[in-house]
């Protein structure tokens, strides 16, 4: 969907689970799809790439540095095997790694709070 408020109304989410934090269940979707519009809108295209049900990410870039995965993480918790895996198999010059922690840069992932994907 190009609106989140579109997105939520559909998913039936109440308000009071917004403000109390109660999306567990759609937290994922949510951020996403926010990411998808926001990559959208800067004239990227959506490329998924999955491995056998082994490992999958959610957004593949391509642009002068190459060919580089993007991760969206709908909180703090960013484990991802599916990076690891993606990164070692194609040695990607770097990756990015969307949730809600700060701007850093590690073991060759770029990390991007929610709030500035904007900048990708």
């Amino acid at each position: 969907m190009s609106d989140i408020g579109i997105l939520l109304c559909l998913l039936q989410v109440k308000y009071n689970d917004i403000i109390l934090d109660n999306l567990l269940q759609y937290k994922g979707i949510i951020a996403e799809n926010y990411v998808a519009t926001q990559l959208l809108s800067n004239g990227n295209n959506l490329i998924y790439w999955e491995s056998g049900n082994k490992a999958e990410i959610d957004f593949i870039l391509y642009n002068d540095d190459g060919i580089i995965p993007l991760e969206v993480k709908a909180n703090n918790n960013i484990g991802s095997k599916s990076l690891k895996v993606y990164m070692s198999r194609y040695a990607s010059k770097y990756a990015i790694r969307v949730s809600t922690k700060n701007f850093e840069y590690e073991n060759n992932i770029k990390s991007i709070p929610l709030y500035a994907v904007f900048l990708i």
